[in-house]
């Protein structure tokens, strides 16, 4: 986590109990999903199981909250986990599809949006996309907005 992501941090939690944190940007638009987090577009989240395994990492957890950054690396918003669950990507249903903001009801769009950058980031570990592969289907809400 930068400075100013941790400052933020400690100025929102201040006289409260801080949660688990973390500070990260979205994919390869951060600027776009950032906003469409802040707007209330963007809900929902997926990851690929084995990108956390490759990374010796825990899958998110209920109550997990993150600092979102936005392509500078300032922070922008907040938001905290409420639900996670791991399946085959052919299983993701379309109302967490929708829930990402970036594709509506469109799970086509999302389906070869994912495939596509997943394919892509995989191969950095050694890693080949298939369509029945687990990933880590993440519901979030906004907690503030700097």
């Amino acid at each position: 986590m930068n400075s100013e992501a941790q400052i933020y941090w400690d100025e929102f939690w201040k006289g409260k109990e801080p949660h688990k944190i973390d500070a990260w940007q979205f994919g390869v638009i951060p600027d776009e999903l950032a906003e469409m987090v802040i707007s209330g577009k963007k809900t929902t989240m997926t990851s690929t199981y084995v990108g956390y395994k490759a990374r010796n990492e825990a899958i998110p957890s209920v109550g997990k909250c993150s600092v979102i950054l936005n392509s500078q690396d300032k922070p922008v918003t907040i938001i905290k986990v409420v639900d996670v669950q791991v399946m085959p990507m052919n299983e993701v249903p379309i109302e967490h599809m929708a829930n990402e903001g970036d594709c509506g009801l469109h799970g086509e769009l999302w389906w070869d949006i994912h495939k596509e950058y997943f394919t892509d980031i995989l191969a950095q570990i050694g890693e080949e996309f298939s369509e029945d592969m687990q990933v880590v289907c993440e519901r979030f809400e906004l907690i503030d907005v700097k």
